[in-house]
């Protein structure tokens, strides 16, 4: 069955040019005008991806993507931002509240796709080794999988106490505020921690970072 990707997007052209393309490389595609009509969609279609404008009527994408995040299943769904405000402030507060990677306008629809399925093979990666982990805690309460065990490995990445805390709230899905709220420090703060853990896991965005995490057995 084909992954579902949400569109929210006001402007009918770019909403269509990107639905049909993406429809054409095997998505499944379903399109809002505006944050809130989106967020019914999300509620109602279970999406396995979000891209979605910034400048919206009613519900912009920041509203919006932030509601998503308030809601404990969602909180690791892939996010994409597809706006003309490019300034490293709002690229800051986009990433605070948890998207995983901005593309400026204009932009090219071969580099969305590419966006699309990387950010999507990571997300099914994750979501899968979760599932297996769980069905067999679930299954041998006392055992670990040789397999899956066989597929783990160690890192020689040496974190720093706090670094280690954001990482473990940050595979829970939470965003940087929410993390700096658990951990009573800034968002700013939070950011940088996050960037330090980017540069010594050598990864793109949290989707890779959770994912080295899992593999490398740096979660505690």
């Amino acid at each position: 069955m084909p992954l579902l990707i949400l569109i929210a997007e006001d402007d009918p052209g770019t909403r269509l040019a990107i639905s049909d393309y993406l429809s054409l490389s095997g998505y499944s595609v379903i399109a809002a005008q505006n944050g809130q009509e989106a967020l019914k969609l999300v509620d109602e279609y279970q999406p396995h991806m979000i891209v979605t404008d910034i400048a919206m009527p009613l519900m912009d994408g920041y509203e919006f993507v932030k509601r998503v995040r308030q809601r404990p299943a969602l909180r690791l769904l892939p996010v994409v931002f597809l706006t003309a405000r490019t300034s490293t402030q709002e690229r800051i507060r986009g990433y605070q509240l948890g998207c995983d990677l901005y593309l400026p306008k204009p932009f090219e629809l071969d580099e969305l796709g590419a966006v699309v399925r990387n950010l999507l093979e990571r997300s099914q990666l994750i979501e899968s080794e979760w599932r297996s982990r769980v069905q067999i805690t679930e299954k041998y309460p006392a055992l670990e999988s040789p397999v899956a065990e066989s597929e783990i490995q160690d890192s020689d990445v040496s974190l720093t106490q706090r670094e280690q805390e954001v990482l473990n709230l940050i595979a829970t899905g939470l965003s940087n505020i929410q993390i700096g709220d658990h951990l009573h420090l800034s968002a700013r703060t939070i950011e940088k921690y996050v960037t330090s853990l980017l540069r010594k896991t050598e990864t793109n965005n949290r989707a890779e970072l959770v994912s080295f995490a899992m593999k490398h057995r740096l979660l505690s």
